[in-house]
């Protein structure tokens, strides 16, 4: 009997229908057919080609894709298609929020198809099964937040892996062995993502820099400034630029401008200020009033557009603040010398001058260019000990206070300008406080290092009269600017500094938890709220709880932006806002000195969507700044405990979570966490609506703003991570 025929099995192409949609997706609606198709797929068989077909017409019938020439397809316009902004959590999945989107929509880690933590991405959103929330699949990556990466190098024979030490990053990266460079086993590196092909799990990467070994100081500083893309050196033919400017002061240049260098000018800044870029001048007027002037560095006078030194202040946008150094915007020849007001010198300024009378009120505002002359230099102690002894009629510093170590005597005209601008700054900032101002004086961390930035300490950074002397005026310079752009009829394009209202949420989560200290707020409106928080924030100076209720108050507040769009400063209560006074380490402040010049050039309003452009990139670096300086805060704090292992430490527990248990300690405001493996005496189990965890057994309990006695278990330089040991509460060991 004949053996029958058995057809050969046609091998059936896995996910045809998403390869598909995910190349049309790509294509940005340019029409392809199915021989493209199966090109980009990588098949050219009869029997591939004719899935793809059948396949084409099934999703055409459903309306996934349309045909819009013969045989020609693209993707067909859909409402739950949307653009926004992934974020990654630690767990490997993702949220993409998207502007005008309530929800945030749930993407899980197999959906996430190659979008990294900030990503611009499309997302195709759908409904979740169980709860009816929107879950997502990322359908095309449309624009990389960042391609390079810091982590450490995992070399093999022929290859490397660079682990990323960052909870957003859930994939290592993959370097080729001709990528590696000069780097070795073990070494913290910059590497940067230069492909990632479709059927590879991880990235492909490129070593751009060797940092060094991992927990060295140098490394690890370099390493914070390498992992926000922030520079630590200038290009040399910025350097180059920067040195060749002409910087003496010409007497052609004087004469366009109102020459003040006779009239008593001073600085108070920082005992370690190596950039002076304001001063104040003080003199009084044949009727009594007072003229004082805010004499901020004319750094637009040297940084003129469409120079390579712009360019570089731009992508700047901000100097950083580390622990043991900063990182400037401008070259040293400006930020140190020719922009910096140093005392016994003649420096062009942009000034904002102030006819006040007695009560605080301006009576007459000047602003323009000038020349000026400081002749004196003060550190906030100084100036502090003069406001605290009035009386002393000799006005005299002592040795442990002065800048050089040595007693000597003030000028008793610099001496009563400052008394008197004491007062004056108290009754601005009355004012302010009456209209719903905040008084955020939240306290900041220092470390006293040694010639090896080592830390030998840790100090509280206060803000006292002198240090609120230099705030008020400030403010009144930069309100004033503001408001004197921001009424011109018809209306002018400018950099504004705002600030929202907070969320109600921010606010009620904060409200919820200040109860448990005994604290209450009155959030009936925008006013109650503001006058609420003041007296919260006072109420808690000094207490065990301070620290904390501070983080989460600024917490709860919106975050304060560059915008040309104005809507205020809630937190300042200012109708008009803006950054004047700061043109060496800020690049809006340049901006505003360049418009305000435009503008009192009667000259027509700039163009909003290019300073729109410009506000949104310094908003974005400042943040970068920011997120750079907490990371050095935090290495120095670990340093600094990994010398103090065997020390028992007085915390404040200033969060609880479902893995563990965090503890700021009061003396030096480190912070570390308890996991809940090492407290042995019990099984704890995390309670949110308590802010607590309990024991199962004993029903012992560890609340939010508990006082605890801790050690240090595991000091990490690398991660920036403190684990503490529980010793138990502050009651059970002192009883």
């Amino acid at each position: 009997m004949p053996k029958r025929n058995k057809k050969k099995k046609k091998n059936k192409i896995k996910g045809l229908s998403e390869s598909i949609i995910k190349i049309l997706r790509k294509a940005n609606g340019k029409p392809y057919n199915y021989k493209q198709i199966a090109s980009k797929l990588g098949f050219d068989d009869p029997n591939s080609r004719n899935q793809i077909t059948k396949k084409l017409k099934q999703l055409q019938s459903k309306g996934t894709i349309q045909e819009i020439e013969r045989g020609k397809y693209i993707i067909a316009p859909s409402q739950n298609y949307y653009t926004g902004v992934v974020d990654i959590t630690s767990r490997g999945q993702g949220y993409v929020i998207i502007k005008d989107l309530e929800e945030d929509i749930f993407i899980t880690n197999k959906n996430l198809n190659k979008a990294l933590h900030g990503d611009v991405v499309e997302v195709y959103a759908f409904k979740r099964k169980k709860r009816g929330k929107m879950e997502g699949e990322i359908t095309q990556v449309l624009q990389r937040k960042r391609t390079e990466f810091v982590g450490v190098i995992d070399i093999h024979e022929n290859f490397a892996f660079v682990e990323i030490n960052n909870t957003n990053m859930y994939t290592d990266i993959f370097v080729p062995k001709s990528n590696i460079g000069k780097a070795k086993n073990g070494e913290k590196v910059l590497v940067e993502i230069s492909d990632w092909p479709d059927k590879a799990d991880s990235p492909i990467g490129i070593i751009k820099k060797v940092l060094g070994k991992p927990g060295e100081h140098h490394t690890e500083i370099h390493a914070i400034l390498a992992q926000y893309g922030l520079p630590y050196e200038f290009p040399a033919d910025v350097e180059a630029f920067a040195n060749q400017l002409d910087t003496s002061i010409q007497s052609d240049e004087i004469q366009k401008r109102r020459d003040m260098r006779d009239v008593l000018t001073f600085t108070i800044d920082p005992k370690d200020a190596k950039d002076f870029d304001d001063a104040l001048s003080f003199q009084q007027l044949e009727n009594g009033n007072y003229e004082i002037g805010i004499h901020i560095a004319d750094v637009s006078h040297y940084v003129k557009p469409g120079t390579i030194l712009d360019d570089e202040a731009y992508e700047r946008a901000t100097s950083v603040y580390l622990v043991d150094r900063v990182v400037p915007m401008l070259p040293e020849v400006l930020s140190n010398n020719a922009c910096s007001l140093r005392p016994n010198e003649e420096k062009y300024t942009f000034s904002a001058v102030f006819e006040m009378n007695e009560k605080g009120e301006v009576k007459k505002q000047w602003f323009g260019r000038t020349v000026t002359y400081s002749d004196a230099r003060f550190a906030y102690e100084e100036a502090q000990h003069i406001i605290e002894n009035p009386d002393d009629s000799n006005y005299e510093i002592p040795s442990q206070t002065s800048l050089t170590g040595k007693t000597y005597q003030v000028d008793p005209a610099i001496a009563s300008a400052i008394l008197e601008m004491d007062r004056l700054a108290k009754i601005l900032r009355k004012k302010r406080m009456h209209h719903g101002a905040i008084s955020f004086d939240k306290v900041e961390v220092k470390f006293k290092l040694d010639e090896n930035n080592e830390p030998e300490g840790v100090y509280f950074k206060e803000s006292k009269d002198a240090n609120k002397l230099i705030e008020e005026f400030m403010l009144l310079a930069n309100r004033s600017v503001a408001e004197f752009i921001g009424k011109q009829n018809p209306p002018k394009t400018f950099v504004y500094r705002v600030h929202d209202e907070p969320d109600d949420e921010k606010i009620a989560a904060l409200e919820n938890i200040i109860k448990r200290f005994g604290y209450k707020m009155n959030t009936r409106d925008r006013k109650s709220t503001a006058a609420s928080l003041n007296k919260l924030l006072k109420d808690v100076e000094g207490k065990k709880e301070q620290n904390l209720v501070d983080t989460l108050a600024i917490r709860s507040m919106s975050k304060a932006v560059y915008t040309t769009n104005n809507i205020g400063h809630y937190g300042l209560a200012f109708d008009y806002y803006t950054h004047f006074t700061s043109p060496i380490r800020r690049y809006p402040d340049v901006m505003v000195h360049r418009l305000l010049q435009h503008y009192l050039d009667k000259k027509s309003s700039a163009k909003q969507e290019e300073y729109e452009d410009k506000c949104s990139h310094s908003s974005d670096m400042e943040n970068l700044a920011a997120n750079a300086e907490r990371d050095s805060i935090k290495y120095m704090q670990v340093k600094y405990m990994m010398d103090h292992q065997d020390q028992d430490f007085l915390g404040v527990i200033s969060g609880v979570t479902e893995w563990g248990i965090y503890v700021e300690i009061i003396s030096n405001k480190c912070e570390g966490m308890v996991r809940l493996n090492d407290l042995r005496d019990d099984h704890y189990v995390f309670d949110k609506d308590e802010f607590a965890v309990i024991g199962q057994r004993t029903h012992n309990k560890y609340t939010l703003g508990d006082e605890v006695y801790v050690k240090v278990k595991n000091a990490d330089l690398v991660r920036k991570h403190l684990d503490f040991i529980m010793l138990g509460s502050r009651k059970e060991i002192e009883k």
